[in-house]
């Protein structure tokens, strides 16, 4: 409610504001009520040429042409102080207003106002204010860029990949932490990750204005790590806080007290971090709100049936050779990554196997058992049991493994659930932590926010995630769901993508979708 206010005042306020410009520089008030129109008139006010019109018309463009219309306005009624005209960008539906209703400024066509000599220093300075401001909201509520760094989504997905995220795709999310670094995400540049780049003195609600759609299956989205909301400063996200305390007690990792048979393991600084400043993630989704998933050797069902799989999604398969030919070379030449190689030849090393684990899509499958000197290819698919307590919910009366997993539930907003020892460890940190409740259990009695409760309902949708090198990806099986609140955006276009190993440009991956499963 608070969010629509005040979206509803900066439209209402702008509006109202752009009705008295009109009327003081001689033109009929309503105008400024008619969408489009009012555009063309307020360009003929500031004294602009055709080429706004068509700035206007190209996304993330038109957003920094309109504050830029802003501060012509405000130059046509002789207002330039930088800082003003600062506050005039930040705040234009006050600004606006303020202009048409003080008496003692009056409209003057900029055809007829006075040349001005500005200098270089405060050119630049207008130009970067504006250049940020806009950068500020494009960059928070239009789209953003981001970098693949993993090879969690191959072969979808490379490392080395750059895309375009839509924010509007699923409607952008308000600042929910405002006193931050403009341009950062959660730690400022140059501090090797310990400082963070935001203060939690205020913290805003969740909302979530008005998308193009809702997230869809198969979509690859880009979220907020959700089990990122505590993190040891020396791991960040690379290995969970929750996972480290479960592993090795959480005292212990409080303590920074863990020491292991290689030594004494460094836990940096515990940090808690609201929503919007976890890690960003990209995996696929592949289970969506009110929909009961589950995983029957590497097969993905969704209600009991089988979905369509990624056409490049991997799998381990165990290759063995006959030690006379250059596997590094054939599986390079397959497209298989440095850091998937690398972790198979030292897996091979360290247990003096015979073969190689490594992850490959069908088609690499089906040209390397064609090669010579490839004996056999054998697919590894890992059996109930095989690092359960690592599995969510993380908890050993559930007897998983990746590639053999639940049945699961995905939560929906509004839906109602039974509260007991065999569902509460699926939804105790929806409960605690997503939707920001206390939950006790004594003996078979589970109390939420002290009430004796059987049944819980949802307050927000969820999701699950699952990345496209299944054997090679954190995502949902370890963690569980992904809140709505914690989804940023829709990964929609690759627009650049370099490969990191040879440092040359894939000039066949730009441009192209990034959310498809072809």
């Amino acid at each position: 409610m608070l969010y629509n206010i005040f979206a509803l005042l900066y439209f209402v306020g702008c509006i109202a504001g752009l009705w008295l410009v009109f009327a003081k520089a001689g033109e009929k008030g309503w105008k400024a009520l008619i969408p489009v129109y009012n555009i063309v008139v307020w360009i003929r006010v500031c004294g602009k040429d055709w080429h706004w019109y068509i700035y206007f018309l190209v996304p993330a463009i038109n957003i920094f042409t309109f504050l830029l219309l802003v501060v012509e306005t405000a130059k046509c009624f002789r207002r330039y102080n930088l800082l003003e005209q600062t506050i005039a960008v930040i705040v234009p539906w006050l600004y606006l207003p303020w202009l048409g209703m003080n008496k003692e400024l009056a409209y003057t066509h900029p055809s007829k106002l006075p040349t001005r000599h500005i200098s270089e220093a405060r050119d630049w300075a207008e130009a970067l204010i504006f250049a940020l401001v806009a950068a500020v909201i494009i960059r928070g509520k239009v789209m953003e860029f981001y970098n693949i760094p993993s090879s969690s989504m191959e072969k979808s997905l490379l490392t080395g990949d750059y895309l375009m995220v839509s924010k509007i795709a699923y409607g952008p999310r308000a600042t929910m932490t405002p006193l931050s670094f403009p341009l950062v995400h959660n730690v400022l540049p140059l501090t090797n990750g310990q400082v963070e780049s935001y203060l939690k003195w205020i913290k805003m609600p969740y909302h979530r204005y008005p998308g193009l759609g809702k997230v869809k299956r198969y979509d690859a989205t880009v979220f907020n790590y959700p089990d990122g909301d505590t993190v040891c400063t020396a791991f960040q996200s690379n290995w969970s806080y929750h996972d480290l305390a479960r592993r090795f007690g959480r005292e212990r990792v409080l303590q920074n007290n863990v020491v292991t048979p290689e030594g004494y393991l460094d836990m940096g600084k515990i940090r808690v971090r609201p929503v919007d400043k976890r890690e960003n993630f990209i995996k696929r989704c592949i289970g969506l709100p009110g929909e009961d998933l589950q995983i029957i050797d590497r097969q993905v069902y969704i209600n009991g049936k089988p979905i369509e799989n990624p056409a490049n999604y991997q799998f381990k398969y165990r290759l063995y050779d006959n030690g006379k030919v250059n596997i590094k070379h054939k599986l390079y030449e397959l497209g298989v990554s440095e850091e998937d190689y690398t972790a198979a030849s030292q897996q091979r090393f360290y247990t003096g196997a015979n073969n190689f684990e490594i992850p490959l899509t069908n088609a690499m499958v089906q040209r390397l058992s064609q090669m010579p000197g490839i004996d056999s290819i054998v697919p590894v698919i890992a059996k109930s049991g095989d690092g359960s307590r690592e599995l969510f919910p993380n908890d050993e009366q559930y007897n998983w493994s990746v590639d053999n997993f639940g049945p699961v539930h995905i939560p929906a907003r509004g839906e109602t659930v039974q509260l007991n020892s065999a569902t509460l460890p699926f939804y105790r940190r929806i409960i605690e932590v997503y939707e920001g409740h206390t939950l006790n259990v004594s003996g078979d009695i589970i109390l939420v926010d002290g009430k004796e409760a059987a049944t819980y309902t949802f307050a927000m949708d969820y999701y699950w995630m699952m990345g496209d090198n299944r054997h090679n990806s954190v995502d949902s099986r370890y963690w569980g769901f992904v809140p709505e609140d914690h989804i940023v955006g829709k990964a929609s276009r690759l627009v650049f993508s370099i490969n990191k190993e040879t440092h040359k440009v894939r000039w066949n991956r730009i441009f192209r979708k990034a959310s498809t499963i072809e």
